[in-house]
């Protein structure tokens, strides 16, 4: 029964530890991720803080590297709390292990004793023949046989437990360095983001001195977006149309033959089983009128949460939805901003077909189509695809446009489900 509850236990703590351990190494693993980012970001603010003028590129780097740091000290908080779940855990263990050992021992030593006093045959002999009967001095008999074989058992016990004991004290001296470790980088990524904290109020207090002319440019920033979204939006509006007149066309001359057949076979016309595209159908039954769009567009949806970045390394500078910069500009924003490196290669997150392929105030925008859904991709330096091309999930479409005023490499992500916009964190992968 003892053994039976210790293996008990150590089903519940392995199946704890895994469970921590699992999110233990994603924490790991998003925490080198942001040391990564980080390392770029240095990279990129020493090359800016080289230049005697002061620029907004400085401000903006400064700006994604305290929000990083931030998130990384949080990160760590996070970790810290599963090593003191995994050492206070470690720790019940370690004391129930030797609680059991310390049981074990002195069980073992009644056997010892036991088996000391009773060594000789002639006590053996003894110990049977003083049964009050037959059936009572076989079971002894069987006593006698059993008991070494469970005192093996008992020693086998007491070796495997002080093994599991010695391995979890190990266990558990590396999860308090590991703390400890993780504890000291800590207050080093707090030191760095006072630095940084302070550098940034010396830059806006430089960058304020030209504060008119910062804001002018973050207002042409939106209104090159604004216009980019009204592009996009008759983008999607001019291919409904094309593909309603399109349907309707495709019904009214299947109409026409069928009408016609049945003239010349003198029969009733047979109405369609599929119904036809009309004035009145949704956006979503236009687009889908063919197996092909429809089964895309079923594609597409059966990616949602799976779809990849439109970059292949990048950072979140701005989500989908409202928010207000640092010069207290309320903007509005249609999908995802990604900064990225300068010349970074722009891709598809999905298979489709490039419906539209323009320039918006110096830079261009390019559009694809995957059945009822449509991906758009704006402040491209270049492209490399043309409209009605048929393109493949990561291939290349263009690349980055890198803003001269910033100096910043930002994409641009927008995805439209018919005229409706959507959130990309729906649809995009983890970065």
């Amino acid at each position: 029964m003892k053994f039976f509850r210790t293996a008990l236990l150590f089903i519940f703590v392995f199946a704890a530890t895994s469970v921590l351990a699992q999110s233990s190494a994603e924490l790991k693993r998003r925490r080198d991720k942001l040391t990564n980012e980080l390392e770029q970001l240095n990279q990129e603010y020493q090359e800016t803080a080289s230049s005697k003028k002061v620029s907004l590129k400085q401000l903006n780097i400064l700006k994604a590297q305290i929000n990083l740091r931030e998130e990384k000290i949080l990160n760590i908080n996070s970790e810290v709390r599963n090593l003191d779940n995994q050492i206070s855990q470690s720790n019940n263990t370690v004391r129930s292990l030797q609680s059991q050992l310390d049981q074990l021992k002195k069980e073992y030593a009644g056997m010892v004793l036991f088996a000391y006093r009773n060594q000789s045959a002639y006590n053996k002999l003894m110990f049977i023949f003083a049964a009050k009967d037959f059936n009572q001095a076989y079971r002894r008999l069987k006593y006698l046989q059993q008991f070494g074989t469970y005192r093996e058992r008992q020693a086998g016990y007491i070796q495997g437990t002080q093994k599991d004991l010695n391995i979890k004290i190990v266990e558990l001296d590396k999860d308090k360095k590991q703390k400890s470790n993780l504890l000291t980088e800590q207050e080093k990524e707090k030191e760095t983001l006072g630095k940084e904290k302070n550098n940034q109020v010396k830059v806006i207090t430089d960058l304020s001195k030209h504060q008119g002319e910062l804001k002018q440019q973050q207002r042409d920033i939106q209104k090159k977006i604004a216009k980019t979204t009204r592009e996009i939006s008759n983008a999607i509006r001019k291919e409904i149309e094309d593909a309603r007149r399109e349907a309707e066309a495709k019904a009214a001359a299947a109409a026409k033959a069928a009408a016609a057949k049945a003239k010349a076979e003198n029969r009733e016309v047979v109405a369609p089983t599929k119904k036809a595209i009309t004035k009145t159908s949704s956006n979503s039954e236009v687009l889908n009128a063919t197996p092909e769009a429809a089964k895309l567009s079923n594609d597409f949806l059966g990616n949602r949460g799976r779809l990849p970045w439109p970059v292949a390394n990048g950072q979140l500078v701005h989500g989908f939805g409202t928010y207000t910069d640092s010069e207290g500009i309320r903007n509005d924003n249609p999908g995802y901003e990604i900064r990225t490196s300068t010349g970074a290669s722009v891709r598809a997150v999905f298979e489709g077909e490039v419906v539209k392929v323009m320039d918006v105030s110096g830079t261009y925008l390019v559009i694809i189509k995957h059945g009822e859904y449509f991906t758009a991709y704006s402040n491209l330096k270049a492209v490399n695809v043309a409209k009605g091309q048929k393109v493949t999930t990561k291939q290349g479409i263009g690349t980055v446009a890198t803003d001269p005023s910033s100096g910043e490499a930002e994409v641009i992500f927008a995805l439209y489900q018919g005229k409706t916009v959507v959130n990309p964190k729906l649809w995009l992968a983890d970065n």
